[in-house]
């Protein structure tokens, strides 16, 4: 049955599209943060209120199988600008913090990366990124810029250098408190140990300290925790920031009619470009935590303020969408919509209420290589070109975009590195009746998670896990415990033989088979890890961007738009300057 679907699709796509051969098309790429696949009209939903993203899928095509590269922001974003798995760039961490926290620290995507961007200027479009960056700023001092969107291939940048975090928003917590408090209880018992165990060994003549050294010890704990605390409480005038190009224009960051600033500067890009191409790169702070909405839109919806945010986004979507008919722009232009990994199931405001999203009937969440962390909404909408109303269960990955793009607009590959995405368009086109992903590498951090395999000729898509994390409490959805699941040590439960599910018949992961209900189970597991061996050699070294020494706040990074530093202050972009209620 499925296979006569995908033929009657097929027949229609090469009867009914349009050559895609269009000379230089214009590109809207969508990405929001944290949406889960189950929070849209379009994947089922009936109580988010989502018409104008279910518009896009109405005239357009949905991939119901469409994988985020790592279930983790930094990373995820990584692999869709490059087509690549973040492992190649040296996004994935080895250690539990998989992102960037701060604005001043020295990772970041490397120099070396190819964006579609970085192409797509070469060739002469006009490139944006409206949004969330999340890769990088500096490397070695407060001004090289190295990992600014401006050097990977963007003419124009308005947005968040890094993400938008609870201390971003006052009243809303923070992702650090708990952290720093174990952090402190611990510096503080060792201290006391410190000092306890020098004073025994002053008291029985075993080693003389002076006093004025006991007291210079002090001095410096004294003074590392007061640093600590003081830079606790400076966070969001540090990293919160709104920049314009390499300029700061407001610090911190206001929420006020944020999302309709961001749409207007995206709806301003597409008025300047009507007569050449461009490509624009919305990447929206929605619905990652803190969570915000505009009074028209707050208390609205039926879920809260996480429902309010998912409806305000899709009412941007909308402006976007309009703009690109009133420019006569629709069969121009190719509308991708997607999300950086699945809903966060851990997010609980400090009143209780829900801030995280909804993964439909898949397990886990943002963090994990389960369905719900890392199967996500992918829409393609391309009128004339991209048969309306279809939808493709076949693998896809956010890793696609590169190639399909790239392509589009007329441009070869890369030859000298390895690219993990493939085009979509033999599949949307009907040339290919199968996903060129045979294989999909599934990443935790720097670990390798699991695979997911789906044979040619063949329904079954198998999934193979080495590990899994552990969630808490035992039998729940996601590390309640924790901000998020983490990738090794005691965190995770290793599999020998690695837990296999057959997706085709169980999406939602609850009956991992054994050589008793699959009679092929070692058969499939062996080709798995033959894969796994081949993926493994195509792997270079490559410097950890993601390492301790990349991560943590450096001060002679930081940028500051003030000369108050610690405080920093300015804002060159109030509400009254433009022109918002």
């Amino acid at each position: 049955m499925r296979i006569l679907v995908f033929l009657l699709f097929y027949h229609c796509a090469t009867e009914n599209a349009k050559s895609y051969k269009t000379s230089n098309p214009n590109f809207i790429l969508i990405m929001v943060d944290d949406l889960g696949i189950g929070d849209l009209g379009c994947y089922g939903n009936k109580t988010l209120r989502t018409p104008n993203i279910d518009k896009l899928a109405k005239g357009g095509v949905t991939f119901t199988q469409h994988i985020a590269a790592s279930p983790l922001c930094t990373p995820s974003r990584a692999a869709f600008l490059t087509g690549r798995y973040p492992i190649r760039s040296g996004m994935a961490a080895l250690s539990s913090v998989g992102v960037f926290l701060f604005s001043a620290s020295s990772g970041g995507l490397p120099t070396e990366e190819i964006t579609f961007a970085k192409l797509l200027k070469q060739k002469g479009y006009s490139t944006a990124l409206i949004g969330k960056w999340h890769l990088g700023l500096n490397c070695n001092s407060g001004n090289d810029f190295c990992h600014h969107p401006l050097n990977h291939g963007f003419d124009y940048f308005y947005g968040l250098a890094i993400t938008n975090l609870r201390d971003c928003k006052p009243g809303e917590g923070s992702v650090f408190v708990a952290g720093f408090q174990s952090y402190l209880a611990t510096l503080l018992q060792l201290i006391g140990i410190t000092l306890i165990c020098l004073e025994m060994l002053h008291y029985v003549n075993l080693f003389r300290i002076p006093c004025g050294a006991r007291g210079y010890f002090v001095f410096l704990c004294t003074f590392g925790l007061g640093l600590s605390l003081i830079f606790l409480y400076s966070f969001r005038y540090l990293n919160c920031f709104l920049m314009r190009n390499h300029q700061i224009i407001q610090q911190p960051l206001s929420y006020k009619n944020l999302t309709q600033r961001l749409t207007e500067e995206a709806v301003q890009f597409i008025g300047r470009n009507t007569d050449a191409p461009f490509l624009l790169f919305m990447s929206y702070l929605h619905v990652h935590t803190a969570l915000y909405a505009s009074k028209d839109f707050k208390g609205k919806s039926k879920h809260g303020l996480y429902g309010d945010a998912v409806e305000e986004m899709d009412w941007s979507v909308g402006k976007i969408l309009d703009v690109l008919g009133k420019w006569n722009l629709n069969d121009k232009t190719l509308v991708y919509f997607t999300s950086d990994q699945g809903a966060h199931v851990e997010e609980i405001s400090s009143t209780g209420e829900v801030h995280g999203g909804y993964n439909g009937i898949y397990k886990g969440g943002k963090s994990t290589n389960w369905e719900g962390g890392i199967r996500v909404p992918g829409l393609l909408h391309w009128p004339g070109v991209v048969q309306a109303g279809f939808r493709i269960d076949e693998p896809t990955s956010n890793m696609d975009i590169f190639p399909t793009v790239v392509k589009l607009a007329g441009i070869p590959l890369p030859k000298d590195r390895i690219i993990d995405g493939r085009d979509l368009m033999p599949l949307l086109q009907g040339k290919i009746l199968q996903s060129e992903h045979e294989f999909l590498f599934h990443y935790c951090n720097a670990y390798l998670n699991a695979v997911r395999w789906h044979p040619g000729n063949s329904e079954s898509i198998w999934k193979a896990f080495f590990f899994t994390p552990k969630f808490k409490p035992e039998g729940s959805n996601g590390c309640y415990n924790s901000h998020v699941c983490h990738c090794f040590g005691s965190s995770v439960t290793p599999h020998s033989p690695p837990l296999l599910f057959d997706l085709s018949r169980d999406p939602e992961e609850k009956n991992p088979l054994t050589p008793q209900t699959e009679h092929r189970f070692y058969e499939i597991l062996d080709i798995i890890q033959q894969a796994v061996n081949n993926h493994t050699k195509s792997l270079h070294g490559v410097s950890n961007q993601l390492s301790w020494g990349n991560i943590l706040w450096k001060p002679w990074l930081q940028l500051c738009c003030s000369s108050v530093f610690l405080s920093c202050y300015c804002d060159h972009e109030s509400d009254e300057k433009l022109g918002l209620p």
